[in-house]
């Protein structure tokens, strides 16, 4: 079954061009999969997985207190896994056909409010290259909405600060461009004018946050940076990766931006992902309604 498991993971990467964390989230979830078939169904081929089996592992899931959206995420693995054994004539039949999908329930992610981001911003305040660093990471995030992966991957010929735009490659390989505002634009203009030229010593890089190494910075740095900060502002919240991401879709949705502009910017191929933000701003659209609407 491993051997099916890295046939998958190579048409995923090379047909579809997925990213390499989904494609590691995949492998785990598949690995799980086959790992309990053949622990307590004694299964190691296709051929003996029936939608029972399929069942009653997504039940064996339930029970170890993973949520419906991690079930739902492996499930959805598994079906395309069977499909993909099927169309390449390793298995005959997909049994995963009949299998009902768990309901879920889309939680309201958790945001900061604006004098929360301004606090965290204020926190970097300092002339070392860490805290120009750090203002910069954190004026940019919020501008943009970026992932943290992606944030992480920028190049700094991927930063236009006279358009105003980041140019990044998301989910899928997708590209998008985002603008950014000026207060990102001069905070990232800074860092390259002063904090990262230190940090390089006349060595050349060309990944945008560099550590003080002078390497590409880790998703966990930023991370830890993030937290840090938080820390610092005194912001009782949990703070999460994308936090900031959660912040920026809701914020723009809050002032009035249209839900397609925000798919877009974040890269959300479904609007439907999109729509877990509105929940911000149902008053809002409430007091428009009563105003625009003929019997409102």
């Amino acid at each position: 079954m491993k051997t099916l498991i890295t046939e998958f993971l190579n048409y995923l990467s090379v047909e579809r061009g997925l990213a390499k964390n989904t494609l590691m989230a995949y492998e785990s979830d598949l690995l799980a999969y086959t790992e309990y078939l053949e622990s307590k169904h004694g299964i190691k081929s296709p051929d003996g997985i029936t939608r029972e089996k399929i069942t009653a592992y997504m039940h064996a899931q339930k029970k170890g207190n993973l949520t419906a959206t991690s079930i739902c995420r492996s499930l959805a693995a598994i079906r395309m896994f069977h499909r993909f054994l099927v169309r390449e004539n390793f298995s005959k039949e997909d049994p995963t056909d009949l299998v009902e999908t768990p309901k879920t329930w889309k939680r309201v992610p958790d945001v900061l409010s604006q004098a929360e981001i301004d606090a965290m911003i204020k926190a970097t305040l300092g002339r070392d290259w860490q805290s120009v660093r750090d203002r910069a990471i954190l004026e940019l995030f919020y501008a943009s909405g970026l992932r943290v992966t992606e944030l992480v991957d920028l190049l700094v010929g991927s930063v236009n600060l006279e358009m105003g735009f980041v140019r990044c490659i998301g989910k899928g390989s997708k590209e998008r461009i985002i603008p950014v505002g000026g207060k990102a634009k001069e905070a990232v203009l800074h860092y390259l004018e002063t904090a990262r030229i230190k940090i390089l010593k006349g060595r050349k890089a060309e990944a945008l946050f560099l550590s003080r190494l002078g390497k590409k910075m880790t998703r966990q740095s930023v991370w830890k940076t993030i937290k840090f900060y938080a820390r610092k502002a005194n912001i009782k919240k949990t703070i999460k990766p994308h936090t900031l991401r959660h912040t920026f879709a809701t914020h723009l949705l809050e002032h009035g931006a249209d839900l397609r502009s925000v798919q877009e910017m974040l890269g959300h191929s479904d609007i439907s992902t999109t729509q877990i933000y509105t929940h911000v701003d149902k008053e809002r659209l409430r007091t428009i309604h009563k105003q625009f609407h003929p019997r409102g």
